[in-house]
C-alpha cells in the first residue's frame, strides 16, 4: 500500500497517471491513512442532502443529525491533514449550507472563516411560486492566519471616475475579484468538457480556486472526487493531487480524464 505522505503524492505527467493517487473507497479510510499536515488545499463538492437516490450514489437526507453524523468526523480529519498554511473549500447549496457553516465554524474556528463564495450559474428557474435557485455556496476556511492567497484580478469598470488610477489602492492589473463568481455550468451537450457525470463542475471554477489558494507542486485533495475535475485542474496547473470517491463510475471517469490529458 502506498504510504500517503506529501512527498509520495506524485505529480503526473502527460499521458501518465499514478493511480495510487486516486482511490475507489470511502473518504474516511483514505483520510485516516494520510499524514497530518500533508495537504495544502482541499476542495470538496459534498453531498447536498437532497435525499435522492442517484444512479451512482444515495444522497444524504436533509436532516440535521444525519448531516452532522456524516460530516463532523470527516471535517475533523480534513483539518488534521491540512498543513498549517492550508485552506479548505466546501461547496453545497441552500439545503444544508446553514448546518455546514456551523460545523465548519466549530472545527476550524469562526475567526478562520475567509469567504462565503457565491457561484452564480446560468440555468432556467423551474419553480413558479419561488425565486429560482441559481447558485451554490462555497465556504472557504484557513487552518491558521498564515495561508496562501494569489489574487485573481479583473479589469476595473469602464465607468470608474476620472482620476481613479491615482488612488492608492489602484492596481495596474485590475481589481481583485469579489465573492460572487459568474461561471456558467456545463451544458448537457457540451462536447468540450462533458464526461458523462451528472454533477460535473466546470474546470473554470476549479482553476480559480486552485490558482488562488495554492502554488505549483502543492498537494491538492478532493475527498468527494466525482468526475475528477479537481484532479484534472491540479494536473494542468502543475500541482500534485489525491482524490477518492465511493462511486466506481466516478473513479473510472476520473482515471480516463487523467489518462487522456
Amino acid at each position: 500500500m502506498l504510504s500517503l505522505t506529501s512527498d509520495q503524492i506524485l505529480t503526473t505527467k502527460k499521458k501518465e497517471v499514478n493511480n495510487d493517487n486516486i482511490f475507489l473507497e470511502d473518504n474516511m479510510s483514505v483520510l485516516k491513512r494520510l499524514d497530518a499536515g500533508s495537504i495544502d488545499l482541499i476542495y470538496c463538492d459534498i453531498l447536498y442532502g437532497t435525499g435522492r437516490n442517484f444512479e451512482d450514489y444515495v444522497d444524504l437526507k436533509p436532516i440535521k443529525k444525519d448531516i452532522e453524523d456524516h460530516y463532523i468526523d470527516r471535517f475533523i480529519e480534513m483539518k488534521r491533514v491540512l498543513k498549517d498554511t492550508g485552506q479548505i473549500y466546501i461547496q453545497m447549496d441552500w439545503r444544508i449550507n446553514h448546518w455546514i457553516r456551523c460545523i465548519l465554524d466549530d472545527i476550524f474556528g469562526w475567526h478562520h472563516f475567509r469567504n462565503e463564495i457565491i457561484w452564480q450559474y446560468n440555468s432556467a428557474p423551474r419553480k413558479k411560486n419561488c425565486f429560482g435557485s441559481r447558485h451554490d455556496t462555497i465556504f472557504r476556511y484557513s487552518k491558521t492566519d498564515n495561508f496562501t492567497f494569489n489574487p485573481i484580478r479583473e479589469p476595473y469598470s469602464k465607468t470608474a471616475p476620472r482620476g481613479y488610477a491615482k488612488e492608492k489602492y489602484y492596481h495596474v492589473d485590475g481589481k481583485i475579484i469579489g465573492d460572487v463568481w459568474n461561471i456558467n455550468i456545463l451544458g448537457q451537450n457540451d462536447k468540450k468538457e462533458r464526461c458523462g457525470y451528472a454533477t460535473q463542475k466546470p474546470l473554470e471554477l476549479l482553476d480559480r480556486i486552485i490558482k488562488s489558494s495554492s502554488n505549483e507542486n502543492d498537494v491538492v485533495a478532493d475527498f468527494y472526487m466525482g468526475s475528477g475535475t479537481t484532479m484534472l485542474s491540479a494536473k494542468r496547473l502543475n500541482r500534485r493531487y489525491i482524490g477518492c470517491d465511493i462511486s466506481e463510475k466516478a473513479y473510472q471517469i476520473t482515471n480516463k480524464r487523467l489518462l487522456d490529458e
